[in-house]
């Protein structure tokens, strides 16, 4: 049973490399290799938050448009493997989420977990790697690199109020201006380091980002806020001049080491 079809482990969308600006969306897609038979799981689980991060392609899309900004785009379902943990992380191939058991995560033979890492995971973080290097290349400064993500109002009967949070660890240069922007709109609820703590070793950010000294920010919208095509164009419009804005300044691009809350001595 496809579900969802799959194409490839990622999707580039090219930009203006010589801008200095990245956008990668982990958790864009909800696609399933026909061989895995959706994991034994019914079709309405893939519609949920478990599968992906609802409207976070059409948000990813839309903002690369905007802001000519080159894009990477995860092209499988974090059920398969979760891009945004670190290779040892016990919720990499998580046999439950939010309630749901996965049958086709258990029991998880180390043959399938390499295969996993080496068809699907490893490609999507190469393919971060190579935007980067694209970007440093043709820009000859480093990349300002925003993850864009999307939370459930609703987790384990807990209700979150925020509709947009800003996830960060130690570096904060992109974060304190992209979040004093979003609070000057007295509509928002905002959140800093909510509803997630931005330090997890290995995820993403702190793999391409923090340990690059690379300035970052990882931007979760709730999903019910872009669950459709207005509100996903609604928000990239808000973000777009938001980005474009921290993207012009110098301090953005150069490399500065801030070490992570996560380090240990």
């Amino acid at each position: 049973m496809t579900l969802h079809p799959f194409s490839a482990p990622f999707e580039t969308i090219p930009g203006n490399e010589r801008q200095g600006l990245l956008l990668i969306a982990d958790h864009a897609m909800r696609a399933m290799p026909a061989t895995y038979d959706g994991l034994g799981l019914p079709a309405s689980e893939f519609e949920r938050h478990i599968a992906y991060d609802i409207g976070v392609e059409a948000v990813t899309r839309m903002l690369a448009r905007l802001t000519g900004a080159p894009a990477v785009l995860c092209g499988f379902s974090r059920l398969l493997i979760d891009p945004n943990r670190s290779e040892d992380d016990p919720t990499l191939i998580r046999q439950l989420y939010d309630g749901t058991i996965v049958p086709g995560n258990y029991p998880m033979s180390p043959e399938e977990r390499q295969a996993r890492l080496d068809r699907f995971y490893r490609p999507y973080h190469e393919a971060v790697d190579a935007a980067i290097q694209a970007i440093r290349t043709a820009s000859g400064a480093a990349p300002l690199i925003i993850s864009i993500h999307s939370f459930t109002p609703v987790m384990q009967a807990r209700h979150r109020p925020w509709h947009v949070g800003i996830l960060w660890d130690r570096d904060d240069r992109a974060v304190l201006p992209l979040i004093a922007a979003l609070a000057a709109d007295e509509t928002l609820t905002v959140g800093d380091n909510e509803p997630y703590d931005g330090a997890l070793p290995g995820d993403t950010m702190h793999r391409h980002a923090t340990m690059n000294g690379f300035a970052h920010a990882l931007i979760e919208i709730r999903q019910d806020l872009i669950a459709d095509k207005k509100g996903a164009a609604g928000w990239a419009e808000r973000l777009a001049p938001i980005l474009d804005a921290i993207n012009a300044r110098p301090d953005m691009h150069e490399v500065k080491h801030f070490g992570s809350r996560t380090d240990t001595v």
